[in-house]
């Protein structure tokens, strides 16, 4: 679809909505791409659309240098893709699921768009990834992404100021900072919504790949995947990840919540033993054939993990190979789904007067 047949597209959108993201013609000429660079031969690459992390090229053991994460070459590729995969894009106000899109917040009920079946999914039809942020570059290994999402925006309540910053270290980490102000109390939850292949964007499925969580529990989901407000024990299930395994040891055993996320797609609650705001592992994954290594630590109470069980060979990427199914696996930090409307999962009401502030890292290195 040419950008302008996109744009006319989103503005029908935008005019079918009482409240929606308010994306002119002007933002979409501001795009930009930006390059992040490390002494290691390391390329981070992100756009001001959605917050896009869209490159990053990391060595393997053999210092062969490939792109693991799945996206497109053009901007145009993200506007206009099938399926809503969500490569690369910071997602929020509320990433993850919102049951039946309603919550009720300080006595009023507040109503969103439902965008996943009978749910609100990653802030609703025009969420953080569709819009366009403002960027400055921050030193010569750093960016930082801004956005003012306006009160009723999407449904959601309050005037929120939000930022997230990628910063690229000689130590091959990613470090991910969100933070964000509100002026009225509001559901907060921001994630990145990357898909890794460590054997190379495109080099076929992530079944191979030795996977650890830490986490003694998971939160179930029902047909929906909407979290039943139960924190189950991973222990003999197949969802025990707390020594590696490989991500399709399990995948397809008969199992009601495979089923209902056609394989993996839930939260695990991280065994955390920091303290909070202080950096914590919540996963790590292996790939034997390259020896890529990839290290996910967080201040986050939780990890989505998410094993592309709706990629089906039909996106081509910036390889030109087609994405296969599970063909690329995200971990995103976060506070549990529909935590809104659970009161015994994590708060994520932000009031006015806090901060909300969070911080991801994704370190690579090899396995010799």
């Amino acid at each position: 679809m040419p950008r302008l047949l996109f744009l006319c597209t989103l503005l029908l959108t935008l005019n079918a909505s009482l409240v929606s993201a308010e994306v002119k013609v002007a933002d979409f000429d501001s795009i930009e791409l930006f390059t992040l660079t490390n002494s290691n031969g390391m390329v981070v690459k992100a756009t001001n659309y959605g917050a896009i992390i869209t490159t990053i090229e990391v060595p393997d053991r053999n210092g062969k240098i490939a792109d693991i994460t799945l996206g497109y070459d053009d901007v145009s590729g993200y506007m206009n893709a099938v399926d809503k995969p969500y490569f690369g894009a910071v997602v929020g106000r509320f990433g993850n699921r919102i049951a039946k899109g309603k919550f009720t917040l300080e006595g009023t009920e507040y109503t969103l768009a439902l965008n996943n079946g009978v749910n609100t999914l990653h802030g609703g039809n025009i969420g953080f990834d569709k819009v366009v942020w403002y960027a400055e570059m921050v030193g010569d290994k750093g960016v930082k992404f801004s956005y003012l999402a306006k009160d009723m925006e999407e449904g959601y309540p309050g005037n929120l100021s939000v930022s997230v910053k990628y910063t690229l270290t000689d130590d091959n980490e990613i470090v991910i900072d969100y933070h964000a102000t509100t002026d009225k109390a509001t559901p907060v939850n921001l994630t990145q919504h990357a898909y890794f292949n460590l054997k190379g964007e495109g080099e076929g499925t992530i079944l191979d790949h030795e996977l650890v969580i830490n986490a003694l529990r998971y939160t179930p989901v029902d047909a929906t995947l909407i979290p039943t407000g139960e924190l189950a024990p991973v222990d003999g299930t197949a969802f025990d990840f707390r020594e590696a395994k490989k991500i399709g040891r399990d995948i397809d055993q008969t199992d009601e919540q495979l089923k209902f996320g056609g394989g993996y797609d839930h939260n695990w609650v991280l065994n955390r033993k920091k303290e909070d705001g202080e950096l914590d592992l919540a996963a790590r994954v292996v790939e034997p054939t390259s020896g890529r290594v990839l290290e996910v630590l967080s201040t986050e109470p939780g990890v989505q993990f998410y094993c592309g069980n709706f990629l089906k060979g039909n996106l081509k990427g910036k390889s030109g190979k087609p994405y296969d199914y599970r063909g690329g696996f995200v971990l995103e930090t976060q506070h549990f789904p529909d935590s809104p409307n659970q009161p015994n999962f994590p708060n994520t009401i932000l009031q006015p007067g806090e901060t909300y502030d969070s911080k991801t890292v994704w370190k690579f290195s090899t396995d010799k």
